[in-house]
Parts: structure tokens; C-alpha cells; sequence
């Protein structure tokens, strides 16, 4: 119920406009957000990169209601990628949102924009990740990156929700064509008909989707790129203990070298496992999310633990 009701925040202008107006919210926020500007994000990646860790950029934003605003982002994310390809000792890529770039306006204005991205990425030496977002988005993104496939862009993957009853078909299909995949569990309110209800389910599931993940990547022989900009298939996105056990141990089973996967975590969250996993010698990639249009990654962070709730609510008191 307490869940529901922080997704339905997470949407609502009203409280967007309520939160942000509050000076403690973004104390609270900052704890995982790298800050507001592309140069706050470049410093946290230098800092990431000097501890054996991999980063992804996360310029954000999502559901632009203009075509100039869809415009805007796009050309906020050229910025990132021109400031990765500038430093090529940056081991960082790059991750959108289609909502960002007009998914949520026009499917055919969200692929152009979404096209020149990932050419500026290439041109970058870099990699795309296209996010997943709520259902009613699903088929369109897919659709996309799968178009952009079909176009010769090979620097693109996708990301996969484990809570979704579709999600393990959605996997089988992509990792045929060496799709990267960024497995995570999922952060939105999604109806009865097209979600695991369970937690128990959602982590079976979890657990059902790193096996397929893993297979393929020691099918494809896939690795991670020595520049750290190019992951290999299965991106295992969790700090659920648990699912990261579980997926060493089926690696190891199946005999997976360590830079057959990546662990991918959240910026400001477990920095103590990030690090654990590292000096085990598995690729570790952590969320860099940045910039001004916070507010509803954040409200998503304090929906998933109750423990970031807290964290929120006590410095609302400290004032």
C-alpha cells in the first residue's frame, strides 16, 4: 500500500511541485543522485573508475511533454556522450529513458531522436542502454531497439523486469541477437494482469532470467570490453544479495569467466558490496543518475526499501 501510494507521488505534478520546494529534499536526494550538472556526474565517474568500478550515465528525465523538450534532452545527452568520448580513460556508458526523448509524443520523433543518440554514441566510442519503463511502453521500446538493430547499431541493449509476466519471453527472444540486458527486478505500479504479484515470484523469476542470461553470454562467448564502456550479456542489476549469489553460482557451475557478467548497482546504495565484488575481481557498474529533473527517480528509490523512507522523513525533522 505505502509502495503504491510513493509510485502514484512519483507521478503526481502536485507533489513534484510540493517536494522539490523543500530544502531538506534534496539533502536527501543527493544521497543518490551525483548532483545537478554533467560535471558533477564526470567527477563521481573518475571516483568510480579509481576504485575498479564501471559507470553508466544517467541524464535525467522522462515522459517530456513537447517536442521541443524531447529535443532539449536529446541534446543533454549529446553533451554526455561528447564529454565521455573526451575522456577516454572514462569507463562509462550511457542509459535513457524513451519518455525522455518523445517516446510518450510521437513513436516516430522518439526514433530519430533515439537514432542520432546512438550515432553519437558510436561516434563517442561508446554504449546506449535503453531503459525500460511501465507497460504501456513496453512494446514500443522494444520496437525500437529492435529497429535500431535492424539499421547496423550493435553499441545499444536493453533492460528487463523481472516482475513482468512477459519478461522471460522478452529475454529469450533478445539474447539470440547478443542482446546486452540489464536485469532488474522493477520499479513501477503495474495491473495484476501483467505483474508478479509475489515478491517470491518476482525473485524466482529474477533467478529464472539470470540462467538464461548467463547461458548466452557463455553460448556468444561474450565479455566485458577492456575500455569498460561494453558490456557483456548478462548485466545483473540487484543489491539483493540473494539474486547476486545466485548468479555467481550458477557462472561458476557453468563455467562463465567473471567478465562473462557485470553487477550493476545504484549510485549511493550498498558501496560496501559494490566494492566486495570488485575486489573478488567481477565487473561491478554502478547507475550515475544526474541533473535537475530528480524528483520521481528519487521517489522511486524511497518506494523500494522503507529504510530510505526513514532516511527522508528524519531529515525532514532535522529541518
Amino acid at each position: 500500500m505505502l509502495r503504491s501510494f510513493i509510485i502514484y507521488l512519483s507521478k503526481a505534478a502536485w507533489a513534484q511541485n510540493l517536494v522539490m520546494n523543500w530544502s531538506f529534499a534534496w539533502h536527501t536526494a543527493s544521497r543518490f543522485i551525483a548532483g545537478t550538472k554533467l560535471t558533477d556526474a564526470m567527477r563521481v565517474v573518475r571516483e568510480l573508475n579509481a576504485k575498479g568500478i564501471n559507470a553508466t550515465l544517467d541524464h535525467l528525465g522522462e515522459h517530456t511533454s513537447t517536442p521541443e523538450e524531447a529535443q532539449q534532452a536529446t541534446d543533454d545527452i549529446f553533451a554526455t556522450l561528447d564529454a565521455i568520448g573526451a575522456d577516454s580513460t572514462a569507463r562509462s556508458n550511457v542509459s535513457i529513458k524513451l519518455t525522455q526523448i518523445g517516446l510518450g509524443l510521437d513513436e516516430s520523433l522518439c526514433g530519430q531522436n533515439l537514432e542520432r543518440i546512438i550515432a553519437r554514441a558510436k561516434q563517442n566510442n561508446t554504449f546506449i542502454r535503453i531503459d525500460i519503463e511501465d507497460t504501456p511502453y513496453t512494446d514500443k521500446t522494444i520496437n525500437l531497439y529492435y529497429l535500431m538493430r535492424e539499421k547496423g547499431y550493435t553499441n545499444v541493449g536493453m533492460a528487463v523486469q523481472s516482475y513482468l509476466f512477459r519478461a522471460e519471453a522478452d529475454t529469450r527472444r533478445m539474447v539470440q541477437d547478443k542482446t546486452t540486458i540489464r536485469l532488474v527486478k522493477g520499479a513501477y505500479k503495474e495491473p495484476p494482469d501483467k505483474a508478479f504479484p509475489s515478491k517470491a515470484d518476482v525473485d524466482a523469476n529474477y533467478d529464472l532470467l539470470t540462467k538464461i542470461l548467463v547461458d548466452a553470454s557463455l553460448t556468444h562467448k561474450t565479455t566485458l570490453s577492456a575500455d569498460g564502456r561494453f558490456p557483456a550479456i548478462p548485466c545483473i542489476g540487484t543489491h539483493d544479495e540473494k539474486r547476486i549469489a545466485f548468479a555467481r553460482q550458477y557462472a561458476e557451475k557453468v563455467g562463465l569467466p567473471k567478465d562473462g557478467l557485470e553487477f550493476q548497482m545504484l549510485f549511493g546504495i550498498r558501496r560496501d558490496l559494490q566494492e566486495k565484488l570488485v575486489k573478488e575481481g567481477y565487473p561491478v557498474r554502478v547507475y550515475v543518475p544526474f541533473g535537475t529533473h530528480w524528483y520521481p527517480y528519487f521517489m522511486r528509490r524511497l518506494a523500494e526499501r522503507p529504510a530510505n523512507i526513514w532516511f527522508f522523513v528524519s531529515n525532514f525533522f532535522k529541518g
